[in-house]
């Protein structure tokens, strides 16, 4: 079935970037097939969406990530990227890659496939 792999994170300073990485593997057909998402969670909440490439392409972004983050794909390494800019102490989270091989728009979806999380730490 489906895999996938983050890396990327690591710890930063406040106003710093990162650049995450989600690697695709296990399906045929090509990334851009997909619609996929960053979310990101901490210990005691709910994960939360950080960012989303909809089935026709497009970006959606969280408030939280809006104007400083970023998503990506690119198709010839499989992979999805999480650019991130002018990081917060509040970004501090694992996060995670998040896939479907199906329509996916602005509203709600189920993500059948999940990475393992990469640890993103910013301190001030």
């Amino acid at each position: 079935q489906v895999q996938l792999v983050e890396s990327g994170g690591g710890s930063v300073q406040s106003g710093g970037s990162l650049r995450l990485s989600c690697e695709v593997s296990g399906y045929r057909i090509s990334l851009s097939t997909y619609c996929m998402a960053w979310y990101r969670q901490v210990p005691g909440k709910e994960r939360e969406e950080v960012a989303r490439i909809t089935t026709d392409g497009l970006t959606i972004y969280g408030a939280s990530a809006k104007g400083r983050f970023t998503i990506s794909q690119d198709n010839a390494n499989n992979s999805m990227l999480l650019q991130m800019d002018s990081l917060k102490s509040e970004d501090t989270a694992t996060y995670f890659c998040a896939a479907r091989v199906a329509i996916c728009g602005y509203s709600k979806v189920s993500w059948p496939y999940w990475g393992q999380g990469t640890q993103v730490t910013v301190t001030s």
